[in-house]
C-alpha cells in the first residue's frame, strides 16, 4: 500500500481523499492556494504545502508547483480528486515521469478518452452502444457530409472532438443551416480547445442522462457498480443525481453494463471511470467517458457498500480490485443534491463568511462537505459546498429521507441553492421517476 499521497484538489472532494487515506493507514500531504490555508483538509492533513496565489492557472493547475510539493514532502503518489488536473493526460505522464504514481488511468488512456472521436471508435469495437453519426471526424468534403446528415436524418448535432463543460456543440434543424453550423463550430473549438476536429451525430431530443460506474485494475479485469440517473441538470452542470437510474427494464441495464466493462477489459483500464450515455425509448447511447472519480459517486457507494475513492487508493498501490462482479449488489435507492454557493433565483455566486453550518442528520443521511462555521468561501472557485446524500430501502423511503436533510440544513451568511433542491426532491414529476434532460431548464423558465 502507497505510504504517503499529496491530494491535488481542494474543497469537499479533497477531504473525501484525505479521509479515505487515513482509513487506510496512508499519510496525506494537503496543496493550497494562499486563498485556501484554512480549508478543513488542509487543517487535518499530516503536511501541507502552499502552492501558489488564489488563481487556479497559479496555484491547482501549476503542474511544476505540484510536483515539487511531492518532491519536498516525499510523497509517493498523487489524488488528482475532479476537475483541475484530474483529466490532464500530460499532467499524468509527468507524474509518472518524475517517479510519483498518478491515482488514475494512464495518460495514453486519458488521452483517448479525452478525443470523443477515438472515445466512440473505441466503444463501438467493444459493442458499447453509440449515437448514429458519422463515426470519426468530418472533412472538407461537403457533399459527403451533407448526405451523412439526411441519412442520419435532423435535427442533428455538431460537437468538438475536445469539448466539454457544455460547449462546442450545435444542434442543427435543417440541411440549410449544417455547412454554416460546423464552420462555426470548428472555429469555436480551435479557440476554446485549440483543436478545430468536430463530428456529427444524431441529436436525441428528450434523453434522460445515465451514467455507469466502473473500475478496473489496469491489468485487465474491470467490475461495474451499476448506474446513475444525473438528467436534473442546468445548463449541461448536474443539479441532483440517484442511482440506481429509474425504470429501465433490467435486461437492458445488464446488457450494456456488459459492454462497458468489455471496453474497459479492452483498454485494460486502470482506476475509476464513468461511461456516460443518453437514454431514449429503452436504447442506450454512449457520448463520453470521464476518467476520474465523479462528482456523484457517493450515491453508487451507498447503494453498493464499496469506497470507490479506497479502490482508486488500493490500485494506485498495487493491490488490485477488492470486489468481483458476483460480489456487488445493488441495495435500495440514493439521491445527492449538490448545495451551491449560490442565489436560488439568479444563480449568481454567493461567495463570503460562513456564520453558521448545521449538517443535517439520522438514518441513510451522509454529507460531504469541507463547510464548518467560520469558514469564508472565497470567490476563485467552483460554487461547490457540499453534497446531500440520502440513503433508503426504497426510492420513496430515499426522497423521504432528503426531504427532511434539506429542510434541516443550515447554512447562514451566504446564499445557497437549498431551496431550489428543496422544490426539485417535491416536484410531481420527478418523483415518479424518469424526467428527461431538458425538464429542469423548462421548469425554471416556465
Amino acid at each position: 500500500m502507497l505510504d504517503k499521497i499529496l491530494i491535488a484538489n481542494r474543497g469537499e472532494i479533497a477531504l473525501r481523499v484525505l479521509r479515505a487515506c487515513k482509513e487506510l493507514g496512508i499519510k496525506t500531504v494537503a496543496v493550497h492556494s494562499t486563498a485556501d490555508k484554512d480549508l478543513m483538509h488542509v487543517r487535518l492533513s499530516d503536511e501541507s504545502v502552499c502552492i501558489g496565489p488564489p488563481s487556479p492557472t497559479e496555484s491547482y493547475l501549476n503542474v511544476p508547483a505540484i510536483i515539487s510539493a511531492m518532491e519536498v514532502t516525499d510523497a509517493d503518489a498523487v489524488h488528482p480528486g475532479y476537475g483541475f488536473l484530474s483529466e490532464n493526460a500530460d499532467f499524468a505522464e509527468q507524474v509518472e515521469n518524475s517517479g510519483f504514481i498518478f491515482i488514475g488511468p494512464r495518460a495514453e488512456t486519458i488521452r483517448k478518452m479525452g478525443d470523443k472521436v477515438s472515445a466512440i471508435e473505441i466503444m463501438r469495437e467493444a459493442g458499447v452502444p453509440t449515437v448514429p453519426g458519422s463515426n470519426g471526424p468530418l472533412d472538407d468534403d461537403t457533399d459527403r457530409t451533407l448526405k451523412l446528415a439526411r441519412e442520419i436524418g435532423y435535427p442533428v448535432i455538431i460537437k468538438a472532438a475536445a469539448g466539454g463543460g457544455g460547449r462546442g456543440m450545435r444542434v442543427v434543424h435543417n440541411e440549410a443551416a449544417l455547412l454554416k453550423a460546423i464552420y462555426v463550430t470548428q472555429s469555436e473549438a480551435k479557440s476554446f480547445f485549440g483543436d478545430g476536429t468536430v463530428y456529427l451525430e444524431k441529436f436525441l431530443e428528450n434523453p434522460r442522462h445515465v451514467e455507469i460506474q466502473v473500475i478496473g485494475d489496469g491489468e485487465g479485469n474491470a467490475v461495474h457498480l451499476g448506474d446513475r440517473d444525473c438528467s436534473l441538470q442546468r445548463r449541461h452542470q448536474k443539479v441532483l443525481e440517484e442511482a440506481p437510474a429509474p425504470g429501465i427494464p433490467d435486461a437492458i441495464r445488464e446488457e450494456v453494463a456488459a459492454t462497458c466493462i468489455q471496453a474497459c477489459q479492452n483498454m485494460k483500464y486502470r482506476g475509476a471511470g464513468t461511461l456516460e450515455f443518453l437514454y431514449q425509448d429503452e436504447q442506450f447511447y454512449f457520448i463520453e467517458m470521464n476518467t476520474r472519480v465523479q462528482v456523484e459517486h457517493p450515491v453508487t457507494e451507498m447503494v453498493t457498500g464499496v469506497d470507490i475513492v479506497k479502490e482508486q487508493l488500493r490500485i494506485a498501490g498495487g493491490a488490485g480490485l477488492s470486489v468481483s462482479q458476483d460480489e456487488i449488489s445493488i441495495n435500495g435507492h440514493a439521491f445527492e443534491c449538490r448545495i451551491n454557493a449560490e442565489d436560488p433565483d439568479t444563480f449568481i455566486p454567493s461567495p463570503g463568511l460562513v456564520k453558521m453550518f448545521h449538517a443535517p442528520g439520522g438514518p441513510g443521511i451522509r454529507v460531504d462537505s469541507h463547510l464548518y462555521s467560520g469558514y469564508s468561501v472565497p470567490p476563485y472557485y467552483d460554487s461547490l459546498i457540499a453534497k446531500l446524500i440520502s440513503h433508503g430501502s426504497s426510492r420513496k423511503q430515499a426522497l423521504s429521507r432528503m426531504q427532511i436533510a434539506l429542510d434541516e440544513m443550515l447554512i447562514d451568511g451566504i446564499k445557497s441553492n437549498t431551496a431550489l433542491q428543496q422544490d426539485l426532491v417535491r416536484d410531481a414529476e420527478f418523483q415518479k421517476g424518469g424526467v428527461n434532460i431538458h425538464y429542469l431548464e423548462n421548469k425554471l423558465n416556465s
